[in-house]
């Protein structure tokens, strides 16, 4: 298992989609995950420490029922990729035994930045998806940063690669993959360094 952190979060200027990018905290790489507008959000919210609901948001429910019944999330596992699509397992600890939760990643992170816990991707996954800093590419074209972090991109993306995976997920063709590579040779992960260092 490879450890991560939440780098940014960016919205495409042309559909509103959001990216959250994941770093490795040991090499210089970056995991982008496709997530919804909601999710993108609460993560956000936390990350900036911005509470402006008087009321729990869904997020912050599932950690407070999680404390009520003394559970604890050990970490998040981002272990699996099928058809473009991530899948993600809560592991939580619960009278001293751990178990397992499927999950979105988006979610899992929305409440991995809650509890503080640590977030983890498969190695197969990191291989199979991870990018790295590139002087060819440009993170920040068509995007938009938004406020916490420091960087995450994105573009058209086919409505395929967004489905949730509990319903059923069409195989998607060669044109929409190519839209997804030409997103990704997009990135500026070189900005990335740079601004971890002001």
């Amino acid at each position: 298992m490879i450890e991560v952190e939440v780098n940014s979060i960016r919205v495409s200027l042309m559909s509103q989609h959001r990216v959250v990018l994941l770093k490795d905290i040991n090499e210089d790489r970056y995991l982008p995950i496709f997530i919804g507008q909601y999710e993108a959000d609460a993560i956000s919210i936390e990350l900036q420490d911005k509470r402006s609901h008087n009321r729990p948001l869904t997020h912050d429910l599932l950690k407070n029922i999680m404390d009520e019944v003394d559970a604890t999330v050990v970490h998040i596992f981002i272990n699996d990729m099928r058809r473009d699509i991530y899948f993600a397992r809560i592991v939580v600890e619960i009278d001293g035994e751990k178990r397992e939760i499927d999950s979105r990643p988006s979610d899992a992170i929305a409440l991995a930045v809650r509890t503080k816990s640590p977030i983890f991707v498969s190695e197969a996954v990191m291989d199979r998806s991870a990018v790295e800093p590139d002087d060819d590419v440009d993170l920040n074209e068509g995007t938009k940063q938004l406020p916490f972090s420091r960087s995450t991109p994105a573009r058209d993306v086919p409505k395929e690669l967004l489905e949730d995976p509990e319903e059923d997920v069409q195989e998607v063709g060669e044109e929409e993959i190519s839209a997804f590579s030409d997103f990704l040779s997009t990135l500026d992960l070189d900005e990335l360094d740079d601004s971890e260092e002001n």
